[in-house]
């Protein structure tokens, strides 16, 4: 596809809207929602207004990344521009997720209703091999999360690099400039702060990330200025030079000096052999809308798919939201979904994949037709229902340009900060999601996740994810919604149970967002919540259908999500969870 085919949006003066639990212009009963009320304990409320905008809107977990964001649109540019420009500037004030060390996933549709995904996932070092993090005992060691051996080939440059040279309009160093700039300094906020506190303790292992993070030997305060001057010269290289600012020259450099100095595996070769994949998105129907997804090495899309085929042969209105039945029902097909994900999915330029059977309705029905409503099925009689060939931390973001063209993009490190490497002299953390693979086939990783033979380690093959950035159309095949979280093996379940809460049950998108979630994945055999999120008499009935019930640590997700209402209006909502703002014009 051309540049020209993206389109951009005509210059107009841009509206901040500040996310607040107060009108914002508009009559609430105006606004699509449900007569449901959250358990009484439950943190977020249940009547929010969202930001609303006529023509352009922006979602993303930090103020100043949505006003990069709303720069770029003000400046003429497309969604893929904005979401480009968004990306650098992540790297910058969300350090814990947001990365040029990483990799990530784009959806991409265009206002013409043709959609795009991109893949720029890291890789395996040509070092790397299927045993590498086992010790003699054969048991995983820690190698696998932090430090340096944990640091897969980072995509995120090229990945952006690539969607710019498809479908970009402004000049790439407009893109990069803001983030250069916030690199610089920039006033930190209580999120930041808190992270970085919170962090602490990881932070001051490797010398570089600690005088990167915690400069004077302690977290930034809110209020002050954070200088990151390394990072500032590193983003200037990559604005001038593009790719050839990160994955050679002396960035480049640098990255390979670190690994040398730790004992990592990344060379110049495989810098230079790095490559984003364009790829057929996965898009499958539920109840009439369209969603659009990433394929594998992303699990979101076909896991997804097959908890919708599941779901679908119910009234899951008819159950009642968050009732006994309504989790059971959810718990019993994540259960199935998870199993297929977990043993079935992989690096498709690796393995073979029975995708299209995976994602279809015919399996789904077949997947369901074990579940009982009367009782829950163990996990361990739960087994992959494909055949095949032998063989959390993170950010989201949405956008929608005055064009109608939709961008829904996820992004990571994996664990927060990562490896907690950062290179010296280039001022950026490298990931740790070597632990994404099944370092032992049939043991859980850092998220518990129990995964298969299929995504063992093996030289140049892209680890599975759960990220899960997705474009819903409506039944008119019109854009409807674009969403996303982080949250590791929990971003399916997210993204599912928020489209769920607008599809089945009418909510409004801040009603579907702040709405308490729960989270299934096959092994451990136990559904989680989150505080408050379960009524007392919920839970206990769910024990009795053999359920084990479970409270989450902390919170689950960070959606950031836009709506498209029927008059054509745009409403952008930011989880609460996390904080983050929402913007438009």
């Amino acid at each position: 596809m051309s540049r020209e085919r993206l389109g951009h949006p005509r210059l107009v003066p841009a509206l901040i809207v500040t996310l607040a639990l107060v009108p914002t212009g508009c009559d609430w009963n105006e606004l699509p929602r449900a007569d449901i009320d959250f358990p009484e304990n439950w943190t977020y409320a249940d009547r929010v207004n969202p930001v609303r905008a006529p023509s352009a809107m922006i979602s993303t977990v930090d103020a100043y990344a949505t006003k990069v964001g709303l720069s770029v649109l003000e400046d003429g540019g497309n969604a893929v521009d904005a979401a480009i420009a968004i990306s650098f500037s992540l790297a910058v004030v969300n350090p814990e997720a947001g990365n040029i060390g990483g990799g990530g996933f784009m959806v991409i549709r265009l206002a013409s209703g043709d959609v795009s995904t991109l893949d720029y996932r890291e890789r395996a070092p040509k070092a790397a091999s299927r045993d590498m993090y086992l010790d003699e005992q054969g048991e995983v060691t820690e190698a696998s999360v932090r430090g340096h051996l944990a640091a897969g080939v980072p995509g995120s440059v090229m990945g952006l690099w690539e969607a710019h040279k498809r479908f970009g309009s402004l000049d790439w160093a407009r893109l990069v400039r803001p983030a250069v700039e916030l690199a610089k300094g920039f006033e930190v906020g209580k999120q930041l702060e808190s992270s970085l506190r919170g962090a602490r303790r990881s932070l001051e292992v490797f010398d570089a990330t600690r005088s990167a993070f915690l400069p004077g030997g302690k977290p930034p305060a809110e209020g002050e200025t954070f200088r990151q001057l390394d990072l500032a010269r590193t983003l200037s290289r990559v604005r001038d030079n593009g790719v050839d600012g990160f994955y050679g020259g002396l960035t480049a450099d640098l990255i390979v000096e670190e690994m040398r100095r730790g004992g990592g595996l990344i060379v110049l070769e495989d810098l230079a052999a790095y490559s984003a994949v364009w790829r057929d998105p996965v898009s499958f129907q539920y109840r009439g809308y369209t969603l659009h997804s990433m394929p594998p090495p992303s699990s979101g899309g076909a896991t997804m798919a097959l908890m919708a085929h599941i779901i679908e042969g119910y009234d899951v209105a008819e159950l009642g939201w968050h009732s006994t039945q309504m989790i059971h029902l959810l718990a019993e097909s994540w259960k199935r979904a998870y199993s297929d994900r977990n043993q079935v999915l992989a690096d498709p330029d690796y393995v073979d994949i029975p995708l299209s059977q995976m994602i279809s309705r015919e399996y789904g029905r077949d997947r369901s037709a074990d579940i009982s409503l009367t009782a829950a099925t163990p996990s361990a009689d739960v087994g992959p229902g494909l055949v095949v060939s032998e063989g959390s931390e993170t950010t989201h973001f949405s956008v929608v340009d005055e064009a109608g063209n939709a961008v829904a993009v996820t992004t990571t490190l994996n664990s927060l900060y990562g490896s907690k490497v950062t290179v010296e002299g280039a001022g950026f953390l490298l990931n740790n999601e070597m632990d994404d693979f099944a370092a032992k086939p049939g043991f859980p990783n850092q998220f518990g996740l129990v995964q298969g033979e299929q995504n063992a380690i093996e030289p140049g093959k892209r680890m599975l994810s759960a990220m899960t950035p997705t474009v819903v159309e409506n039944p008119a095949g019109e854009l409807f919604l674009v969403l996303g979280t982080p949250g590791g093996g929990t971003i399916i379940t997210t993204v599912f149970q928020t489209f769920v809460n607008i599809v089945d049950f009418g909510m409004s998108v801040t009603q579907a967002v702040n709405a308490p979630r729960i989270h299934h994945q096959h092994l451990p055999d136990r559904i989680m919540y989150e505080r408050g999120g379960l009524t007392d008499g919920v839970a206990d009935s769910l024990r009795a259908l053999g359920h084990a019930i479970g409270e989450r640590r902390g919170t689950s997700g960070d959606v950031q999500a836009i709506m498209v209402l029927a008059d054509g209006t745009l409403v952008g909502y930011a989880d609460p969870r996390r904080g983050g703002l929402s913007a438009g014009y």
